[in-house]
């Protein structure tokens, strides 16, 4: 794990701030600055620049591949997850008969394209009890007509984090024809995956996974290839671009190759490449422990303070977040700005995000600047 000298080597911004906002935004580290600038001096070469952006991104392909626990050859990219649904919607060309389970706590990107279809299919909710997702609850929401289960791995809004193992097995029984879609934007490069048997794994690459803007990571293994290929126009995923027959048909290449349209942004998978490999040199692993040991102080010192965290603590499924409501969270937030302490505040929740760069005291930073506020209320 990172030691005091090299944090502050490779993260020079923390040592101003206590930052808890991973979930919405990351601190990247030196070597994602320095490959966004090997971009630009590629850039500055014209077209010959263009072998070094491909070259970058089939290592950011091989990278993204091994991190997802997927094949080189399933993995691909887009600008971002909104796209990536987009685009997932216009793959699956839904029917009014057909049935979509979304959930209460997902982010809209994974939950609105069924809304905005031409002819939207049925959207189910699975609704959370007490901050969980209940296996027992999801059931009576399958059946022959499913098409498509969407989840968070772990939810941007209270930090919850689905069991996969289970959820892959009701689905597949009670639903044979549904597709498991898993947003994993919350948990790659944080947590240890276990979700490579989903249908489609989408992740944005600002968060955890510490690169920046206008990427996305697309895995989907090629069993599925065939179905999961999108119905997009555009050019970089067609195999026939340029050919003589471009004007009669347009061929695409399958599965997650599909979801790269346009021209990638060859910066955003620069970022990615430096970023995702500076996490696995730490190890995942690593991370993990580190975290998740940071997770339970926060969740035991919120206790303490008479706060009630959003969702139970999971210490067999580790995640990075937690969130708590109070009357008084504007006041609580002003608190922890006044010191440097960066949360989110949004909606009369506060919530939190501990990362590998992150450290005890910024814990105890916390707890303390939450206690005196709370006294003073």
């Amino acid at each position: 794990m990172l030691t005091n000298e090299t944090r502050r080597q490779d993260f020079p911004g923390l040592s101003s701030l206590t930052y808890l906002n991973t979930a919405a935004e990351s601190i990247p580290p030196l070597c994602v600055g320095e490959a966004i600038q090997q971009y630009w001096e590629d850039k500055l070469r014209g077209m010959k620049g263009r072998d070094q952006h491909f070259a970058q991104i089939e290592a950011c392909r091989e990278i993204s591949a091994r991190m997802t626990g997927l094949k080189t050859s399933e993995v691909s990219f887009c600008s971002c997850s909104s796209e990536a649904y987009n685009l997932l919607a216009s793959a699956l060309n839904l029917q009014a008969a057909d049935e979509v389970v979304v959930t209460d706590i997902d982010f809209p990107t994974g939950t609105t394209p069924w809304l905005r279809a031409i002819q939207p299919p049925t959207v189910r909710l699975w609704q959370s009890v007490e901050g969980e997702l209940r296996i027992s609850d999801l059931l009576p929401l399958l059946n022959e007509r499913t098409r498509l289960v969407q989840v968070s791995l772990v939810s941007f809004y209270n930090g919850f984090r689905v069991a996969f193992a289970p959820l892959r097995d009701a689905i597949r029984k009670q639903a044979p024809n549904a597709l498991i879609s898993v947003d994993i934007t919350q948990a790659l490069g944080r947590v240890v995956l276990d979700c490579a048997e989903a249908d489609i794994l989408i992740s944005s690459t600002h968060k955890w996974t510490l690169g920046i803007h206008g990427g996305c990571v697309i895995g989907i293994p090629q069993h599925r290839a065939a179905r999961l290929t999108t119905n997009a126009g555009g050019w970089f995923h067609l195999t026939n671009a340029f050919d003589a027959d471009r004007f009669q048909r347009a061929v695409p290449k399958e599965g997650a190759a599909s979801y790269s349209v346009g021209m990638p942004n060859f910066v955003s998978l620069y970022a990615l490449n430096a970023s995702l490999r500076y996490l696995e040199k730490i190890g995942v692993e690593a991370i993990s422990r580190h975290a998740d040991s940071l997770v339970a102080q926060a969740h035991r010192g919120l206790v303490e303070l008479g706060l009630k965290p959003m969702a139970p603590h999971q210490a067999d499924l580790p995640t990075g977040i937690l969130a708590f409501r109070h009357p008084q969270t504007a006041a609580l937030n002003a608190a922890l700005e006044k010191e440097q302490i960066h949360a989110m505040h949004h909606a009369g929740r506060i919530r939190i995000a501990l990362h590998g760069y992150n450290t005890a005291d910024d814990v105890s930073k916390l707890l303390s600047v939450l206690g005196e506020a709370l006294r003073r209320l």
